[in-house]
């Protein structure tokens, strides 16, 4: 069946919205790089800066990669949700299907059908990581290597980890920084904080680390090639042989399999810290105790 023309107007603005945001950023920081000698590893560039009562704000290659992602993974949202059927007869419907079929069984696996619903929320978690960890492939800053990005996100986890264990009520959530004794509070109290910050270490550390060796190896097998053919005249001599190929092969684990493996450590560690944690006995003796509280006031 023919699609309209209307229908591939709108297909082809998706797919634009999927493009465009990346492009732009790496266009941007064709326009805005400073030329460096050597190897060089550096942070991300500030573009510019918001004076703030506290703390200036600064606007740069995190920031606006990050925006590029968000944007990029909504407009593949609304072009692999559109036109749905309720049987399937396109590709893009099946591959949709089986993406929310495996998180969704993902999630109950993990967390149990009390929170099936956390579904879409670790799928964007998992796009997001993905997403953003494999623009480096683009030649883009990828922001899970900044750990301000890396660090806001465990602590979005840390407060639904909070918010689920309140669910026991809160003198049942202070008990629980004095068990099994009372003098190890402090060590759950360090306990306690030393989550989110392991999620953000964890997380930027394995993708900045492949960054740094991924511009390792770039600048070595330049050297190299220099070396083996250096001595041929003109531009034969400055060809980057070893540059071909090889750097591919190194992206497969560095650039691939990292980062969607670590986009996939998160997502498990952000599944099995809000279950685990979540004070299951507590919440339904506080649920009985409401119901018996409302049935003696009717």
């Amino acid at each position: 069946m023919k699609k309209s023309l209307k229908a591939r107007i709108v297909d082809g603005l998706l797919i634009a919205m999927m493009v465009l945001p990346l492009t732009l950023a790496l266009l941007l920081k064709i326009l805005t790089r400073v030329p460096a000698e050597g190897i060089s590893v550096t942070g991300a560039q500030v573009f510019f800066t918001v004076p703030m009562p506290f703390m200036d704000m600064h606007i740069g290659e995190s920031q606006v990669n990050s925006l590029a992602v968000l944007i990029t993974l909504f407009g593949f949202c609304l072009f692999m949700t559109r036109d749905l059927k309720v049987k399937p007869t396109s590709k893009r419907q099946v591959i949709a299907e089986w993406i929310v079929e495996t998180v969704q069984n993902l999630v109950n696996t993990n967390m149990g059908e009390r929170f099936a619903a956390f579904a879409p929320f670790i799928t964007a978690i998992l796009g997001l990581s993905a997403l953003s960890s494999l623009s480096s492939m683009l030649g883009l800053f990828p922001p899970t290597s900044d750990v301000n990005v890396t660090f806001g996100w465990a602590i979005l986890v840390f407060g639904l980890i909070t918010y689920y264990k309140l669910k026991g009520g809160f003198g049942n959530y202070v008990k629980g920084y004095f068990e099994p004794l009372f003098i190890l509070a402090p060590l759950n109290v360090i306990g306690e904080i030393a989550t989110p910050i392991s999620m953000a270490f964890r997380h930027f550390g394995n993708v900045l680390s492949g960054v740094v060796i991924s511009t390792l190896l770039a600048s070595g097998l330049q050297v190299a090639s220099s070396a083996i053919i250096g001595w041929l005249p003109g531009f034969l001599g400055e060809f980057p042989l070893l540059r071909f190929g090889v750097p591919a092969v190194f992206s497969i684990y560095f650039d691939i399999f990292s980062g969607c493996m670590q986009a996939f450590i998160f997502a498990m560690l952000t599944m099995l810290n809000i279950a685990n944690n979540f004070p299951e006995e507590e919440y339904e003796k506080r649920l009985q105790r409401k119901r018996e509280k409302a049935l003696r006031k009717a």
